[in-house]
């Protein structure tokens, strides 16, 4: 996880404040929470529970009311704190917080008369950990609805900044893998070459894999091929556009690209230069294109001036 200036952190804090965020087991793996060392704090004791959802101005938790944390609530007029634990992939060891928060209440979880969910606010901004975690998720959210057609070029350097194994992938048709080839990626879709005769693909659904390390991540993206291009002075060979089932999108992989971008963004604005949109392609429309803009790298840079690269024979 990249540092975050000071100044970008109050700015994820002021954007998301209100956005109450519920702690899916999808989110949970992609935050890093260590469900099993999250507490209640309150008179110097300690109770387990469960993160239900959360935003910075507030949480809710689930816990026992046998527990005795109705007593103790009563004692300290509603005040405790809620301990948070993120597991980070590039730190050896988890990081852990308090946030000061009052309890403003609580209700039957499940309609069971042991558990409740309990609603605390925050009575302080929390710690700049958390802001920058659930901030990246959140932004990554909002990035994959504003900045879908927004293509990346597979390039040695984008791979390398992404953490992208291998150019080289597979694409899941009908439940068999075939070899292909990554051209560009978007939040909505991706261009793959590949072999195949493009009148018994289009339409076709299928899966595309992507692997990443740092850390090791594998992702299975659902969607539909909508349409094929040639590939110029190789007759064997396809480029097929799939555009990804919005349903299917790894929240790991919204996260992957969106801070590829914003890395591409922050380093345009230091340079006080624009990020611009590659034109779009007029051969389908717009909407129907799944990537449709290409952001633009330091005019200078070697990843500008690569041709385009040989292809590689790919086996069926």
């Amino acid at each position: 996880m990249a540092l975050l200036t000071s100044q970008k952190i109050a700015a994820l804090f002021e954007r998301y404040k209100t956005i109450d965020v519920t702690f899916s087991k999808e989110l949970i793996y992609v935050s890093g929470l260590v469900a099993n060392q999250v507490y209640l704090k309150c008179l110097g004791d300690f109770w387990p529970c469960v993160i239900y959802s959360s935003s910075f101005q507030g949480a809710k938790i689930i816990a026992n009311l046998k527990s005795g944390i109705l007593n103790k609530l009563e004692y300290s007029n509603n005040m405790a704190s809620l301990r948070f634990c993120f597991k980070i992939a590039d730190k050896a060891n988890p990081v852990a917080f308090f946030v000061n928060a009052k309890c403003a209440g609580y209700t039957s979880y499940g309609n069971s008369k042991d558990v409740a969910l309990f609603t605390l606010i925050f009575t302080q901004r929390p710690p700049d950990d958390l802001i920058e975690i659930m901030g990246r998720i959140l932004d990554a959210n909002v990035a994959s609805a504003k900045r879908r057609e927004e293509r990346v070029l597979m390039t040695p350097d984008s791979m390398r900044k992404m953490n992208i194994s291998s150019k080289e992938s597979a694409v899941f048709i009908q439940g068999v893998p075939r070899n292909c080839i990554l051209r560009d990626i978007s939040f909505s879709g991706a261009k793959v070459i590949m072999m195949g005769v493009a009148k018994f693909l289009e339409n076709k659904v299928a899966a595309l894999r992507m692997d990443f390390n740092e850390p090791r991540e594998c992702f299975l993206i659902k969607g539909k091929f909508i349409r094929s291009e040639a590939v110029e002075g190789r007759k064997d060979l396809i480029a097929l556009i799939i555009l990804f089932d919005e349903t299917s999108i790894p929240m790991g992989y919204k996260i992957r690209l969106n801070d590829y971008l914003v890395q591409l963004q922050s380093r345009a604005d230091s340079r006080g230069e624009n990020v611009q949109s590659a034109p779009k392609e007029t051969a389908e429309p717009a909407a129907a294109e799944p990537a449709a803009a290409e952001p633009a790298e330091k005019p200078d840079e070697k990843a500008e001036e690569i041709p385009e690269p040989e292809l590689p024979e790919i086996k069926e």
